[in-house]
């Protein structure tokens, strides 16, 4: 399950000291490892990547775990706080496994992160900067202070679900996961005879203004 997917990793493989793995975020380690299972599932040797334009593009705004670390004190506090929770990391410790060129960019927009960092992608993809794009999304929640904040907010739904555009959205629920694509353009993968499980054909990104609050959605404007 989930949990122990958090729970466990095997830093040799990613060339990671254990104490430094220690220290890690959570989402770091499950990036790493969803990487490269994308990586597998979609037939691309990783090691094949090593050295060129390959972009990293990860949705990440949780800082969970190191709020955790600093609450343990200032003696909690090692040499790997900084690289193993700074969610700049998060995206270029992929490109540092691989030996990635590309661009690595770590995206922060709250609830849309993973859908802007596919976007980002699929833009970097148009313009020629990325060969092959590596998209991904995660979100670790190990402790309770933001959804505290949010109950109080009056923010998350009564029933924990999302129902987003339905007369009946009464609020969000937080979730957990991580999720990687590897992409590619069309005629690329095509011609390199990949097995093609879906097609981007248009990604846009917005904001919605001045609305009735920073975080009360608009709807003509999603639209």
């Amino acid at each position: 399950g989930f949990l122990d997917r958090v729970d466990t990793f095997e830093p040799a493989f990613f060339g990671i000291a254990p104490r430094e793995a220690q220290t890690m975020d959570p989402q770091q380690r499950l990036l790493l490892e969803v990487a490269w299972e994308a990586l597998e599932h979609a037939g691309v040797s990783p090691d094949s990547l090593a050295g060129t334009a390959t972009g990293v593009f990860v949705g990440v705004c949780n800082s969970d775990h190191y709020q955790r670390v600093i609450g343990k004190g200032i003696d909690a506090i090692d040499a790997y706080l900084a690289s193993g929770n700074a969610n700049s990391v998060a995206a270029g410790r992929i490109s540092y496994f691989l030996g990635l060129r590309g661009p690595a960019l770590s995206i922060d927009t709250a609830c849309s992160s993973s859908l802007v960092a596919v976007h980002l992608a699929c833009q970097s993809l148009r313009s020629g900067e990325s060969k092959v794009a590596i998209a991904a999304g995660v979100n670790v929640i190990c402790t309770p202070e933001t959804t505290i904040t949010l109950s109080k907010a009056h923010m998350l739904a009564p029933d924990g679900r999302c129902k987003t555009f339905d007369d009946s959205a009464d609020g969000f629920a937080r979730g957990e996961g991580c999720g990687v694509l590897v992409l590619k353009p069309r005629s690329a993968a095509l011609a390199d005879g990949d097995r093609v499980l879906a097609v981007l054909r248009g990604t846009a990104v917005t904001q919605d203004g001045r609305s009735g609050g920073p975080t009360v959605p608009n709807g003509p404007a999603q639209e």
